[in-house]
């Protein structure tokens, strides 16, 4: 290993621990602060691609993390409030999104921003939740359950998108065999991969060997990943399947547990001080009216989206639209999609900084929007 990569590796690691205490002391995302921490080391040592191939791996064990959080039953549990507000403000967000952005940018870098802005990520609005004694109402639940069927749909229309594009063809026939390589990846990841999974970690354990169950379960997820890539399908819908899969078996707490202190400590941190590092300062003021109008789309279409699908469901109005508040931030799920697409070729520059810029201004708007919104609360039910 050259001593140049050893001491990007150090200084990246600092940079995170130090940016990311500062934001946490004044309350904003430790994501946010790595990546600006990022940015200002970019400013000196720009990344190389070893770095980069180094932080991609803080790409897949961050999907990883995201599917052994979830589960087949919280799935298949997360009721009719939160499978239609999952579900209308995905579909909303990607039409609005493609809207927006085709006019400016055509109908393939369209698909590309639509796919972009389904995500969500709670973490944010789950603290803001937490602090107003909302987390267990009607809105806080529905949010919680929604998420969790948002993040895989999302990925699974990123994976889709991304295979169209590199593929250079949007026919109907290859959009089908796509989406058939999907839903087989998914239905063998829930009904088929735990119970082998489990099977094979059993065994391990029972020859004495129970230290190597986490081994085993790393080899396997880059398995996964490499899987996935080889469908032609995105590498993080591998990653998120195993997860699912993982988390359907009695290891899933251990395997977290060992998991989440190599990921948190190192290569989540490293993805994310690489994703401040990879931004083209000078791309920014290229981006201008643009950014604006992309973000603004993205932040409204997930109000909209997401509060008519809880509004459908049966949620009154003043509820509904704080759902959809709560479901506009975008973090670590879109931050990994995107480095995926900049991955495959088809993010230019500019595409970069307006997803890195949407993400910013949706997580920092997110607080106070969702604090005005509970300023009234007389008719909040607890669920």
């Amino acid at each position: 290993m050259e001593l140049e990569l050893i001491l990007y590796l150090a200084l990246m690691l600092m940079i995170a621990e130090t940016f990311g205490w500062i934001f946490a002391r004044i309350e904003q995302p430790v994501v946010l602060g790595q990546i600006i921490g990022g940015i200002l080391l970019g400013m000196l040592f720009p990344p190389t691609a070893e770095v980069r191939d180094i932080s991609m791996l803080g790409v897949l064990f961050l999907l990883f993390m995201v599917g052994l959080e979830s589960s087949v039953d919280e799935l298949k549990e997360a009721g009719k409030a939160g499978f239609l507000t999952a579900v209308v403000g995905v579909v909303i967000a990607f039409l609005i999104g493609f809207a927006v952005v085709y006019p400016f940018k055509g109908f393939k870098q369209a698909l590309l921003y639509g796919a972009l802005t389904t995500p969500t990520s709670v973490s944010l609005t789950v603290r803001v939740l937490m602090e107003l004694d909302a987390l267990k109402t009607v809105e806080g639940n529905t949010i919680i359950t929604a998420a969790i069927v948002d993040d895989i749909l999302g990925i699974i229309i990123l994976s889709v998108v991304i295979s169209i594009l590199v593929q250079g063809g949007v026919n109907s026939v290859g959009i089908g065999l796509i989406l058939l390589k999907v839903m087989a990846f998914l239905l063998a990841s829930i009904y088929i991969a735990p119970p082998a999974i489990d099977w094979l970690l059993r065994k391990v354990v029972r020859l004495g060997f129970a230290d190597s169950t986490i081994t085993l379960s790393m080899a396997v997820l880059f398995a996964f990943a490499y899987l996935a890539e080889h469908m032609n399908l995105a590498s993080i819908l591998g990653a998120y399947l195993f997860g699912l899969a993982l988390s359907e078996t009695e290891f899933r707490k251990p395997i977290f547990e060992h998991t989440r202190i190599v990921a948190h400590s190192m290569f989540i941190p490293l993805f994310f001080v690489d994703v401040g590092m990879s931004i083209p300062l000078k791309s920014i003021s290229n981006v201008g009216i643009f950014a604006l109008v992309f973000t603004v789309g993205a932040i409204v279409s997930k109000i909209i989206g997401c509060g008519l699908g809880a509004f459908i469901a049966g949620l009154e109005l003043r509820q509904s639209l704080r759902v959809g508040i709560g479901m506009v931030p975008r973090m670590g799920v879109e931050l990994a999609m995107l480095a995926i697409a900049m991955n495959a070729g088809i993010v230019g520059e500019d595409a970069y900084v307006v997803i890195v810029l949407m993400i910013f201004l949706s997580t920092l708007v997110t607080p106070p929007l969702l604090k005005m919104s509970f300023s009234r609360r007389g008719e909040n039910n607890v669920g």
